[in-house]
């Protein structure tokens, strides 16, 4: 005769515990007996290597998708930071964002304050992005969490992308803004900290934070005004959220978490959809 199991594997933590415990012992996970969606999005976050590898593979996979909207436009180029540019067109039906970024209206589209964190306008672009992503991202789980990491990413990028709407930015993509928000609240935390490791951490970002800026006054079409919003951002991100030393990351951080997450996911899946739609309606 069939029995119904009475023990399954936590969705964050891994460990075997009771059908029907309604928080897990080990992590404190909710009802983790239920919600495939929501226990995908918690083995994210406890597995923090996933999660940087899943953001990168989103970036990338957007900015292949970016290319092949408007293949035939691609920009292939013998300068290293224009090589392989999608069509701006296709940025813009994915989800640029900016004052004049809608293909098809007048008014911002508020779902690209999102979106736009995850296009690329060149392969150097994204390469860039990435890789100082990859660097960064492990520290902030590290000192701050997973959930938290991620809450300063994608807010900061928005924060970032919204400041620059309002400074008058016309087109806008990329992760840097993002980018910035993780090395604001790098800086903020090692400010603060204190002691070896946190000036350590303080001098070396702030050395990031100085060289970012000085490219983007250096190297034009860098949106300096989305950098320094995703920057204070971080700063104030860190402020609020406090970090792991002073505060572990609680229900609310890993509820935050879970709802950004699941936003973005609805977001970058209507990016999809809708420039598709838009790319080939008639």
């Amino acid at each position: 005769m069939n029995q119904k199991p009475n023990a399954i594997l936590c969705p964050r933590c891994r460990r075997l515990v009771s059908i029907g415990e309604s928080r897990c012992p080990y992590c404190g996970f909710t009802q983790p007996a239920s919600s495939l969606g929501r226990a995908a999005i918690a083995k994210q976050f406890h597995q923090p290597d996933k999660l940087i590898k899943t953001i990168i593979y989103i970036n990338v996979g957007m900015y292949i998708l970016s290319l092949l909207l408007f293949i035939q436009f691609i920009w292939v180029s013998i300068n290293p930071l224009t090589f392989l540019s999608p069509y701006i067109g296709s940025l813009k039906l994915l989800g640029a964002t900016g004052t004049e970024a809608n293909p098809v209206g007048p008014s911002i589209r508020w779902w690209t304050l999102i979106s736009a964190n995850f296009l690329h306008g060149s392969l150097v672009h994204l390469f860039f992005n990435m890789a100082v992503f990859k660097q960064i991202a492990p520290l902030i789980i590290r000192v701050y969490g997973a959930h938290r990491m991620f809450v300063l990413y994608l807010l900061g990028g928005i924060i970032g992308f919204w400041v620059s709407y309002l400074a008058g930015i016309r087109v806008t993509i990329g992760a840097s803004a993002a980018v910035c928000s993780l090395i604001g609240s790098a800086v903020y935390y090692g400010k603060n900290r204190g002691g070896l490791f946190g000036q350590a951490v303080y001098r070396q970002i702030g050395g990031w934070a100085i060289g970012i800026l000085i490219l983007g006054l250096l190297v034009p079409g860098i949106n300096n005004w989305g950098h320094i919003g995703g920057f204070l951002a971080g700063v104030g991100g860190g402020f609020l959220l406090s970090y792991a030393e002073k505060k572990p990351e609680t229900d609310a951080h890993r509820a935050l978490a879970w709802l950004l997450a699941l936003l973005t996911v609805l977001v970058l899946v209507w990016a999809v959809v809708s420039g598709v739609y838009y790319r080939f309606e008639g």
